[in-house]
C-alpha cells in the first residue's frame, strides 16, 4: 500500500474527528460512516455500516477504540494520531 502525502491528511483528519465525537444519535451515524471509509481504505470490507460504539474502557487519551459492525462483518478498530488505524476481524 502506497501511503501518500495527501492519503496520511486524510487518515489524520478522519481519525481526528471520530477520536471528537460524542455519542449522540447523529454523531453516532457520522461516526459509523467514517469507521466505515477508513477500513475501506485500509482494504476491510464494510458496504454497509450498521453501527458504531466507542470502547470508553480500552480508549484513553492517545487512542480511541471502537467497534465497528457492518452488514457482513465486525471489527474492532484502534485509531491514534498520525497513525492508520489498527483493525482487526471480530469472529
Amino acid at each position: 500500500m502506497v501511503f501518500t502525502p495527501m492519503r496520511a491528511i486524510c487518515v489524520v483528519t478522519v481519525q481526528l474527528v471520530i477520536a471528537t465525537l460524542t455519542q449522540s444519535v447523529s454523531a453516532q451515524e457520522t461516526a459509523k460512516g467514517l469507521l466505515a471509509i477508513q477500513a475501506r481504505s485500509q482494504g476491510y470490507r464494510c458496504d454497509n455500516p450498521i453501527s458504531a460504539t466507542r470502547d470508553a474502557k480500552r480508549s484513553g487519551p492517545d487512542a480511541a477504540f471502537w467497534i465497528l459492525q457492518c452488514e457482513r462483518n465486525s471489527y474492532t478498530m484502534r485509531l491514534a494520531p498520525d497513525m492508520a488505524a489498527h483493525i482487526q476481524r471480530l469472529k
